[in-house]
C-alpha cells in the first residue's frame, strides 16, 4: 500500500485523488490518503520561509510503519540545507517520499494559473521520487521520468514515464520484494 499524505495543499487537494489513480496504475500498489498525523510546522525554517523536506520525510516515516511506501505532497515551499530549493526528496531505497506543489504552479513565476500543466509536473514529480525509493538514480535520458530536473521547465521536458532501462530496473526491484 502507498500511503498519500497531503500537507497544506488546500485547493490544491482536488489533484490528490487524480495522482492516486496514476499511481496505482504506475506502481500497482493501491493508495490510501490519510492527514498527517504530526505537526508540519515542526519542518518549517522560520530564518528561511520554507519547510525542511527531511523533517518531513522522518515524520512522513514514522507516521506510516505499516505502508510499503509513503509519499508526502505539499503545498508548501520545500529546501534541504545545501539548495535554495527542491522540489521534491525521497529515501534512495528507502520507503518515503516529498514532493511539493509550491514550485511546479505557473503563479509562483508570474503566469495564469494552469491546472492542467501542475498536475502533469505533480505527477512527473511524484513518480520520480517514488522512484528513488525503489533505488532508481538519475537517469541520462532526459525524457525519462528518474533524469534530474533542477528547474521547472526540466520538469516540462521530460515524460512520466520510465525510459526502459528504469523500467527494468523498477520491474526487478518490484519483484524482490521493492526494498526496504
Amino acid at each position: 500500500m502507498l500511503r498519500l499524505v497531503p500537507i497544506y495543499c488546500g485547493a490544491r487537494s482536488s489533484l490528490l485523488a487524480p495522482l492516486a489513480a496514476r499511481l496505482t496504475e504506475i506502481f500497482g500498489l493501491p493508495v490510501e490518503q490519510h492527514p498527517p498525523l504530526f505537526d508540519p510546522e515542526t519542518a518549517f525554517d522560520p530564518s528561511r520561509g520554507q519547510y525542511n523536506s527531511r523533517v518531513l520525510l522522518a515524520r512522513l516515516l514514522a507516521d506510516a510503519p505499516a505502508a510499503r511506501r509513503v509519499l508526502g505532497v505539499a503545498g508548501v515551499d520545500l529546501f534541504i540545507p545545501v539548495l535554495s530549493y527542491v522540489f521534491g526528496e525521497a529515501q534512495l531505497g528507502g520507503r518515503a517520499a516529498v514532493v511539493s506543489l509550491h514550485r511546479l504552479d505557473n503563479q509562483v513565476y508570474g503566469l495564469p494559473a494552469d491546472g492542467d500543466l501542475l498536475f502533469a509536473r505533480l505527477l512527473k514529480e511524484a513518480v520520480h521520487e517514488l522512484g528513488h525509493t525503489y533505488d532508481l538514480v538519475h537517469c541520462h535520458d532526459d525524457r525519462c521520468v528518474m533524469a534530474s530536473s533542477t528547474y521547472v521547465e526540466g520538469i516540462d521536458l521530460k515524460s512520466e514515464r520510465f525510459c526502459g532501462s528504469c523500467r527494468a530496473l523498477l520491474r526487478e526491484r518490484q519483484k524482490a520484494g521493492g526494498r526496504p
